[in-house]
């Protein structure tokens, strides 16, 4: 990783573990009064397209008037499940990503995005850590199995499957989507924290909405730059942390050596989910339905 000529974020006084002061004193009232529009914009779609756990989650952070304070945050959230949030100046080499995430540290970058930026933004800053990933850490099962993802690190690395092991957080942590009884709903970090991919992702009947399989999610392929063109949906969170307790170095063997999967491609033995009415509606399993070519833009932030 070049910190220093391609990343935003300062990395001049990094501790060994890439972790900084957040020094939350230092934000201008120009950068709280941009949290707050940016958080009012995004919570008020969040109804009929986030899981209703995220968004009771998100209400308990009470994150809405100013950029929150780690500290007092990190207090709240380790009497519920254990973890802590830790500054960092932005993106992180691999192995210290595992680590901090293995040992109930998550990782949120400092500083935040310009009025510019709002729609759309390169790398990932702290509206998008916070208001996309820290209501779900409040979810026991899913904080569970984060920090179990997060002990899969090593072995990935030592056998040639950061790849497929990083699908795996793509699709189910940052783009993850559950089944529920009012229907589809978003999770994940990558669509609730943009304003147009979370409609997008729940209501728009171009991309593929494939029942979670884990070796499928490990071998697909993703946009970074784009809308996804295949979403993964879990039945329960439960699915994620029972893949983790199994040994994921078989996967890598069978796959290491393998073509990935085009993400606008659907397999025979993929079960589907099909858009039946508007959002209220439920969405049910279907069968195999043709790939289709998605509209290339831009993915907002």
């Amino acid at each position: 990783m070049d910190q220093g000529n391609n990343l935003r974020g300062d990395y001049s006084h990094i501790n060994n573990d890439y972790t900084i002061n957040q020094d939350w004193e230092s934000y201008s009232e120009a950068e709280h009064d941009l949290w707050r529009r940016l958080y009012a914009r995004q919570s008020r779609i969040l109804p009929g397209y986030a899981a209703s756990d995220y968004i009771a989650n998100l209400t308990k952070l009470d994150a809405a008037d100013q950029i929150p304070h780690f500290g007092r945050v990190s207090e709240q959230l380790h009497a519920a499940t254990g973890w802590h949030l830790v500054a960092v100046p932005g993106l992180v080499p691999d192995d210290v990503f595992f680590d901090h995430l293995a040992n109930r540290r998550f990782p949120v970058t400092v500083w935040l995005r310009t009025p510019e930026e709002m729609d759309y933004l390169v790398e990932p800053d702290i509206f998008h850590d916070f208001f996309g990933h820290v209501p779900m850490l409040y979810d026991p099962v899913f904080a569970d199995y984060l920090a179990a993802y997060g002990a899969k690190g090593p072995e990935a690395i030592a056998m040639g499957g950061l790849k497929q092991l990083a699908r795996m957080y793509w699709y189910m942590v940052e783009f993850g989507m559950i089944m529920t009884e009012h229907g589809l709903r978003a999770y994940g970090a990558g669509m609730l924290s943009s304003q147009t991919e979370t409609i997008y992702s729940v209501t728009d009947p171009t991309p593929n909405r494939v029942a979670f399989d884990l070796e499928r999610v490990m071998a697909t392929d993703y946009a970074i730059d784009d809308f996804q063109k295949t979403y993964f949906v879990l039945e329960s969170y439960d699915q994620l942390f029972s893949a983790t307790n199994m040994s994921l170095a078989p996967i890598y063997d069978r796959l290491i050596a393998k073509p990935s999967i085009d993400p606008q491609t659907t397999l025979p033995t993929d079960r589907l989910y099909h858009l039946h009415g508007d959002t209220s509606s439920i969405i049910s399993l279907g069968q195999k339905r043709p790939s289709q070519q998605s509209r290339k833009q831009q993915r907002p932030a």
